[in-house]
Order: C-alpha cells, then sequence, then structure tokens
C-alpha cells in the first residue's frame, strides 16, 4: 500500500507539474510579449534604438502562427476526412490539395495568393497580413491532414464497432469517440508542424507582412551591422520556439498521449 501511494502522489505532482507548465508557458509568451522591448531597450545600437519594432514584430509573427495553427487545424481534420471518404469527389479533392500543397514550395504559394489570386478575382483581394494567414494555413493544413488521418487510421476499429453497436450515429461515433483519440495520438507531430509554422511564418516578409524577419531586414538596411541584428532576431525566435515546445510538451504529457 506504501509504494502504490508513493506512485499515486509521484503521479499526481507530474500532473500538477505538467499543469503548472501550461500555464507558465502561456504566461511566459505574454510576458516575452509584453517586456520584450524593455531589455532590447538597453542594448546598444542599432538594437536599442529598435526595440519597440522587435517587439511589434514579434507580435505579428506570433499573430500569423495562431491564426493559420486554428485555421490549419481544421483543414487538416476536413482534408483527412476527404482522404478516407467513400464518395469519389470528396476524395479526389483531399487528395488534389494535398498533393498540391506539399509538392510546392511554401514561397511559391504565398505569391501566389499575393500576386495571382487578385489577378484572377480582384474582389478576393485581401491585405498582406491575411493573405499571409490564408497561405499559411493551406499550408500547414495539408501537412496536418497525413498526420490526422494516420491518427485516425491509429484508433482500434474494436472502439467504432462498439459504438455503432450501442446504436451511436456516424457523427457522433466520430465526433467523441475518433477525433479525441486521434488529436490525441497525432500531438507529437502536430505540434511539431506547429514550431515549423512559426518559423516558416518568417516567409511573409516576402508580401511586405511586417514581422520578425521584415524588422531585421529593415533595421540592417539601416544600420549596416548584420552580426547584432541576426542575433537578436535568432534569439527572439529561439525563445519562441521553446516556449511552444515545452507548452506542447506538457500538453502531451496532461493527456497521456499513447494511452488509449
Amino acid at each position: 500500500m506504501g509504494a502504490r501511494r508513493l506512485v499515486e502522489d509521484m503521479i499526481h505532482k507530474l500532473k500538477d507539474r505538467d499543469s503548472l507548465i501550461l500555464v507558465g508557458s502561456v504566461m511566459g509568451l505574454g510576458l516575452i510579449l509584453w517586456l520584450m522591448a524593455l531589455p532590447l531597450a538597453t542594448l546598444p545600437a542599432p538594437i536599442g534604438p529598435a526595440a519597440a519594432q522587435f517587439s511589434a514584430g514579434a507580435l505579428t509573427t506570433i499573430e500569423l502562427t495562431l491564426w493559420a495553427s486554428v485555421f490549419g487545424l481544421v483543414l487538416g481534420i476536413l482534408a483527412a476526412l476527404g482522404k478516407r471518404s467513400h464518395i469519389p469527389p470528396a476524395r479526389w479533392v483531399a487528395d488534389l490539395y494535398v498533393w498540391v500543397i506539399r509538392g510546392t514550395p511554401l514561397l511559391l504559394q504565398i505569391l501566389f495568393f499575393f500576386l495571382a489570386v487578385p489577378a484572377i478575382a480582384p474582389q478576393l483581394q485581401l491585405s498582406e497580413f491575411w493573405t499571409a494567414v490564408i497561405a499559411l494555413s493551406l499550408n500547414v493544413g495539408a501537412y496536418n491532414a497525413e498526420v490526422i488521418r494516420a491518427g485516425i487510421n491509429a484508433v482500434p476499429t474494436g472502439q467504432v464497432e462498439a459504438a455503432r453497436s450501442l446504436g451511436l450515429s456516424l457523427v457522433y461515433t466520430f465526433w467523441d469517440i475518433v477525433l479525441p483519440q486521434a488529436v490525441r495520438i497525432s500531438l507529437p507531430p502536430l505540434a511539431n508542424n506547429m514550431v515549423a509554422l512559426l518559423k516558416d511564418s518568417s516567409l511573409a516578409y516576402a508580401i511586405g507582412v511586417v514581422e520578425l524577419s521584415m524588422v531585421s531586414s529593415r533595421v540592417q538596411a539601416e544600420s549596416f551591422q548584420p552580426v547584432p541584428v541576426f542575433m537578436t532576431v535568432a534569439a527572439i525566435y529561439l525563445l519562441l520556439t521553446t516556449t511552444f515546445t515545452q507548452f506542447a510538451a506538457a500538453l502531451e504529457r496532461k493527456l497521456a498521449v499513447g494511452k488509449r
């Protein structure tokens, strides 16, 4: 009994630690964005005078990442369902979407939505920020589709058959039984896709979005000092990716990934 209680206490403490890490990661991200300009302002030129620009660029990078992550997750689920569909047109559209997006460079996709789509349909012209969000969402959604499809395939078919035998509808079975387990199984690669998306958002500078890469390019062009500028941007990216990684790792442990 003593050993069992000791193990239970250790598990409880581990869960509490994961909860603290989850909360701490979110709060840490907010503190990074809120207080970033303060330590940067104490640095010598060219970093100090441009501290507010770096802070604003980091905020834009985070906004791009979060919006694209949400939309990309929805697109990934829809595309994964399409690839598993018994309806041929739905399967063909999903396969085509994943094939095209995964087979072309992200920079080309961003430029296509910024330059080609307004030429084809002028009424669809959007701001640079939302154009980047759409391109990034479509890109990460294609990669999420394969991850989620693999997660759905990993859910034991016996659970689906048991749910159907109990009279549950297909929609209820998928929503309450299959999808939660598939997302839990897929969480590690989905987290990796989100971290990769954070770094890939730097390509939005190509269409004029003022994020970290654009800020670094402007400050470097004004100061002709590339070493401190790029080292500062690299440090900011490391802070952001580390925060995202810690959050994802704690979430994986909290959800007991792989235990079904």
